[in-house]
């Protein structure tokens, strides 16, 4: 069940990005070329670019709104993580497996959750070595009032349609094979 949730979750905010992109795609093709002030070899050296472009940009917006909340995108995404594992902790590696940006000092940005009072950590009783991580109720509210903000919001990706959506998920599937 809590898998299924995960996945869910997961496939969400990939719908979302992905929706943004191609947004983005759409209507910022033209004023791109113009932004960069370049000029491309073929469209396939053009896309590649406007992609790594679009998810700056996403980037730097997702940062503006995260700003209120004293959060930076690593330590939302492993907030966000831990919640689709709560109220089972979790341990250093399996959040790494699941992390966005999988090469972040996540033993920073735990310890910035634990001074934000977002997590707690024990020491693992089966490998002392090992630390185990969860969500505290602070932690789990500033979750639910994220939400509250990401939903009040429409974003980019809202212009998309669900099948839209879908072709987009589907190419930027093909460009990581």
């Amino acid at each position: 069940m809590i898998l299924f949730f995960y996945k869910n979750h997961l496939r969400k905010l990939v719908v979302c990005i992905t929706i943004s992109i191609v947004r983005l795609i759409i209507f910022y093709m033209a004023d791109f070329e113009n932004d960069i002030q370049s000029s491309f070899i073929n469209e396939r050296v053009k896309a590649n670019l406007n992609v790594l472009y679009t998810a700056n940009w996403i980037y730097n917006k997702m940062s503006a709104n995260l700003k209120p909340y004293d959060l930076t995108h690593e330590q939302f995404n492993v907030l966000r993580i831990l919640r689709g594992k709560h109220p089972d902790f979790m341990n250093q590696k399996d959040i790494l497996s699941r992390m966005v940006a999988p090469n972040s000092n996540l033993t920073l940005i735990i310890k910035k959750l634990i001074d934000k009072n977002l997590v707690k950590v024990n020491q693992s009783e089966e490998d002392k070595r090992a630390y185990e991580i969860n969500l505290t109720e602070a932690g789990l509210l500033k979750l639910k009032e994220l939400d509250e903000y990401i939903k009040s919001r429409q974003g980019n990706f809202s212009s998309l349609s669900e099948s839209e959506a879908f072709h987009l998920n589907a190419l930027l599937d093909k460009i990581r094979e």
